[in-house]
């Protein structure tokens, strides 16, 4: 049991640093535009640590995200950045979360940091949707790794 445990902490981690490693290599060389942002870290814990869980499906982590951060700029954008503001885009976007059943608790910073700093429409694209399908995907590989070493033999991910 403990070197079943062992093997998931291992791979969920190694891929957990292996996915934010490509994405703040690539945002440091500064050629390729913005890939990383902090609510990543969170994203990374959901996906690797607990892939079981709804919040970390495909369709939270990469719905959520995108809601959220379409938020965020609009907001920017037309609305404005005041406390207030701020405050009605978080609620917002929980909102439109939970309608659209793509809840994902670290998107939920995505509407502060990218008011915060001001982002413009590309920051949907990149680092949003760019990073969150790249931190899915490695979840899928790290979810196969996964299955073949506690089952001994090859297994979809969920």
């Amino acid at each position: 049991m403990m070197d079943k445990t062992i093997n998931k902490a291992v791979i969920a981690g190694g891929f957990a640093a292996l996915a934010i490693f490509v994405l703040a290599y690539l945002q440091q060389r500064g050629d390729f535009g913005i890939w990383l942002m902090a609510p990543f870290g969170a994203t990374a814990v959901l996906v690797f640590g607990v892939p079981t869980s709804p919040l970390a499906r495909a369709r939270n982590v990469i719905g959520g995200h995108l809601i959220t951060a379409f938020i965020g700029v609009l907001f920017v954008n037309f609305v404005g950045v005041s406390p207030f503001e701020i405050a009605i885009a978080s609620g917002l976007a929980i909102s439109l979360m939970m309608l659209t059943r793509t809840v994902h608790p670290a998107a939920g910073a995505n509407p502060i940091l990218i008011m915060q700093s001001l982002q413009s429409w590309d920051f949907l694209v990149m680092p949003v949707l760019t990073g969150t399908v790249f931190i899915v995907l490695c979840g899928f590989v790290s979810q196969y790794l996964i299955n073949i070493s506690v089952t001994g033999h090859k297994k979809t991910a969920n």
